[in-house]
């Protein structure tokens, strides 16, 4: 079977133009040819008790350090870890997915050797990948080694989104955070000292560096995003260099700043599924109500965006349409990418099938990526007569 062919998905709630409605979306190829058409293809998907809804898009999730490093200092090969995560993240209804890779100054898991490692994999495995996936490099600021390389790879368009962060403070300021670090790195206490005590001694160089870095950056048409930003300030600074997206403002005064100046704000969907922050920040629900959040990412967990959308709606804070924004539609314009997020003609066909019957707990059903039937675990619900000919197909 080819990589793509004539389908025709008719009978679900679809999400359309902001609202659901009973329809037929006919797919030819990688994009969605017509909606509401007379729903004949060469294959079809009843659809009939399902929300059709636009794939997700996810710009923030590093959980695939896991299949890397399922345990500290246990590795495994980094083809393996990322053909394991791409099923995950298409079992999950994510159809675009930004790998979080962080480049750091530590050695182990971070490290400039993974970095890199990883960026060939995935640029290596991408045609055989079923999610559409994208390299979001996060920079540690005080990495300043790691400059010329990465200007490098920004020039050679390697790089999808390119963030600013600085960890260095949890160094100190968090104990527990630090000792995850140490244990990461696989150093010694007193070596792990050593080193942080060598980076910082570079401290004044490190304004000057993300300077050069974000004016390639903005030449090479790359969005950047900015991490933890704690105070308008700061947001500010970003901004002036072309940042326009703030990662988990650390305080409401910040992401007020952000939203007011017309930035975007990615805040964690783990946090809307669990009703709080594992850090004993504040509950991102809340800053969803107040306006203060306009996209919800994975960070850690794979599942975690599309049990976010529906406990929103659970919770009473979004509608459907509004919640599901957060996670389709609203990243996807974030990250330059106009032809997704949406169900509509023309527009790159990534499609998943929910059995929302039961509240906070959507089942998928089958998850369609660039116009291949990709995913799918109840072809009997589905074919309505159809031949049992139809099933899921690998990426060429």
């Amino acid at each position: 079977m080819s990589g793509s062919f004539d389908l025709v998905v008719q009978g679900g709630r679809t999400l359309i133009d902001g609202d659901f409605a009973e329809t037929s979306l006919r797919i030819a190829g990688r994009i969605i040819a017509n909606v509401g058409g007379d729903g004949r293809g060469s294959h079809t998907l009843d659809a009939s008790g399902l929300l059709a809804l636009p794939g997700i898009v996810d710009l923030h999730g590093d959980a695939f350090e896991r299949q890397m490093m399922p345990r500290p200092r246990v590795d495994f090969p980094v083809d393996v870890a990322l053909i394991d995560t791409d099923r995950q993240v298409i079992s999950n209804g994510i159809t675009t997915v930004f790998h979080a890779t962080t480049w750091s100054w530590e050695p182990g898991l971070r490290s400039a050797d993974n970095a890199r490692k990883l960026l060939a994999a995935i640029e290596t495995l991408r045609p055989r990948l079923l999610a559409d996936t994208r390299f979001h490099l996060r920079h540690e600021t005080y990495n300043l080694d790691a400059e010329a390389e990465i200007i490098g790879w920004l020039t050679e368009s390697r790089i999808d989104l390119f963030a600013f962060n600085d960890h260095m403070g949890l160094t100190k300021a968090k104990p527990q955070k630090r000792n995850s670090m140490v244990e990461r790195t696989g150093l010694s206490t007193e070596a792990f000292d050593q080193l942080v005590a060598g980076i910082l001694a570079r401290a004044d160089e490190v304004p000057a560096s993300i300077e050069r870095l974000a004016k390639a950056a903005r030449e090479a048409s790359v969005r950047m995003l900015s991490h933890d930003d704690n105070s308008p300030t700061m947001r500010t600074a970003f901004r002036a260099l072309g940042v326009g997206i703030a990662e988990f403002p650390v305080n409401e005064e910040t992401a007020r700043d952000a939203i007011d100046s017309g930035d975007d704000i990615v805040f964690g969907a783990p946090n809307v599924v669990r009703g709080g922050s594992h850090t004993g920040w504040t509950r991102t629900s809340d800053m969803i109500e107040k306006g203060l959040c306009s996209i919800l990412a994975s960070d850690y967990y794979y599942p975690a965006p599309i049990l976010a959308a529906f406990r929103l709606v659970a919770d009473r804070v979004l509608a459907l349409p509004q919640a599901w924004n957060l996670i389709s539609s609203a990243p996807a314009q974030a990250a330059g990418l106009t032809d997704r997020g949406v169900l509509a003609e023309g527009r790159r066909a990534d499609m998943i099938l929910v059995d929302d019957e039961v509240p906070m707990r959507p089942r998928i059903v089958a998850v369609i990526a660039a116009g291949r039937l990709v995913h799918l675990t109840e072809a009997h619900r589905l074919m309505s007569g159809q031949p049992s000919r139809l099933k899921p197909i690998a990426a060429e």
